[in-house]
Order: structure tokens, then C-alpha cells, then sequence
């Protein structure tokens, strides 16, 4: 596998690859990877030749007081988990790499639906930091397809938004939520629990499956599914952002027609901010 700091250097390569006529896959990360990623690898070489790896911690997607400093970086251990893994190509670039002409003077990209609630209520501006980050990997990978978790359902959504508004030539592919034995959703943040938050941590995965099973059984009170998920996670020591029951597609408020729902929730527990959603069919 080789490993590649510049645009110059990752150019280089692409051009060799498409030269062969191969069709390239990117997975975008900020690194810290565990099992979640490796899949998100494994669904990339299904879909493309060559897959390419980012790690880049970015800069614009953190809010003041927000763990930028803090995010775990382990880019050598990183490197030899995708090499096992056996992807192509690690892009491990600098800031000035992404953003040449410094964060504060960047050029930005706003996707302006979708973003302003949900955690992009809680975490302002942030949403703005990731379609920026990700055209910037668009415009240098030129991905054939481009692989994202389905965990970030919101953010999954602006993605696609933006591919669709902007008529890039990408397929966006889904991955499905990976998760621990009992149920938490894969993330790098879990390091932040401790045993005792680590433990309750599946409560948040459990609330949002009584909700599915709740409407897959016709219950249309959605305000008090929302209500009841939330005063259990409190009890088990979360602070919920939101509970939210909304179309999938859209991410609308539901109504009694809309038959492919996503339930969405992010809470606090402890330093770690956990987020998760399931989808439900009714």
C-alpha cells in the first residue's frame, strides 16, 4: 500500500490507475480507525479497482470547545491496519494541503438544506466544515464512487445532496452501521467512556429499536415515542440532544403516509457525543 502527504504525489497515482482504466473508490476518514472503517473498506473494493483511504482530521468541521485538539490520532497504527486490510492508497495530507490559503480564509461550501437542525443545531457551522472538506476530496480523488457510514445519517444525507446538486459524476454508497456486541454503534469517540458510561452506552441503540418496534406495530404518536426515548436515556444518565422520527428519504417530518422512516437520535454521555439512528419500514 502506498502512503501519500501531497496532491502531487496523489496525482501522480490516480493518473497511473486511470490510465489502466481502473475505477477508484474513496473512503473519506479522520482517522483513529477501528472494525466500522475496515468494512467501509471491504464494501469499497466491491464497487471499484482501487480503493483510496483519506485520514485527515478537518479543522472546519469543530466548534469551539470541541475535542480538535483531543481527537485521537494514530496514523501509524492507521497505516498498518488499512495495509492489512489491503487498500491501495493512504492520502495522509497536512492542513495547508486541503486548505492552502489557510482554514480562516477558505473557500467554503454550504449545502443550505438539511443542515440546520439535528446536530448541525447543536453543533453550528459544523455541516458547512464537512461538504467543504469533502469537495475538496472530490476535486482532488475524482472518485468513481465514495463510500460513507450510514451512522452519520445526516450527514450521509447532505452528501448525497451536495454530489446531486453540484451533478458530480460520484455514486455515493451507503455502509451500513457496524456495532459493538451489544449493540453500540462503531465509533472513535467510545474511547471517551468510561467502564461505567461504556455500559449504559447501548441504551442509546436500544431506545431508537423500541421506537421501530413501536411503529412497525402502527403507532403514530410521534411526540410521545420521541418523549418516552428520551426519559429513558436520561434515566440512564444521557443528556439527549434530540429524538427524532423523520422520512428517510427526506428527512421531513412523517406524516401517516410515509412508509420508509429513520429514527435519529444524538446525546451526551459522559465527554463522548454518541450518535445513531435505525431505519424502519411500516
Amino acid at each position: 500500500m502506498d502512503v501519500v502527504t501531497t496532491k502531487e504525489m496523489l496525482r501522480e497515482q490516480l493518473a497511473d490507475w486511470r490510465h489502466h482504466s481502473d475505477h477508484i473508490a474513496l473512503v473519506p476518514t479522520m482517522g483513529n480507525l477501528h472494525d466500522g472503517h475496515l468494512e467501509l473498506i471491504k464494501l469499497a473494493r466491491q464497487h471499484a479497482e482501487r480503493v483510496v483511504v483519506s485520514v485527515f482530521v478537518n479543522p472546519t468541521q469543530f466548534g469551539d470547545g470541541e475535542d480538535y485538539d483531543d481527537y485521537p490520532r494514530t496514523l501509524e497504527l492507521d497505516r498498518r491496519r488499512l495495509k492489512r486490510a489491503k487498500a491501495d492508497l493512504l492520502f495522509a495530507p497536512e492542513v495547508d494541503v486541503l486548505y492552502p490559503f489557510g482554514v480562516d480564509t477558505a473557500t467554503s461550501v454550504t449545502v443550505p438544506v438539511l443542515t440546520g437542525e439535528f446536530c448541525g443545531e447543536s453543533r453550528p457551522g459544523h455541516f458547512d466544515g464537512v461538504t467543504t472538506v469533502v469537495a475538496r476530496l472530490f476535486s482532488l480523488v475524482q472518485p468513481d464512487v465514495a463510500i460513507f457510514g450510514q451512522k452519520d445519517y445526516q450527514q450521509l444525507m447532505i452528501v448525497k445532496r451536495l454530489v446531486e446538486d453540484m451533478s458530480l459524476p460520484i455514486e455515493i454508497v451507503a455502509a451500513p452501521t457496524q456495532r459493538e456486541d451489544d449493540g453500540l454503534a462503531m465509533s472513535s469517540r467510545n474511547q471517551y467512556l468510561s467502564e461505567d458510561e461504556r455500559r449504559s452506552a447501548p441504551v442509546l441503540y436500544a431506545a431508537l429499536q423500541d421506537i421501530a418496534r413501536a411503529l412497525e406495530s402502527g403507532a403514530h404518536d410521534y411526540g410521545d415515542l420521541e418523549e418516552r426515548a428520551s426519559e429513558a436515556l436520561r434515566a440512564a444518565g444521557f443528556e439527549p440532544e434530540y429524538v427524532s422520527i423523520r422520512r428517510a428519504e427526506t428527512l421531513d417530518p412523517p406524516d401517516r403516509e410515509t412508509d420508509e422512516l429513520v429514527v435519529l437520535a444524538a446525546a451526551q454521555l459522559g465527554k463522548a457525543r454518541l450518535i445513531d439512528n435505525v431505519l424502519v419500514h411500516v
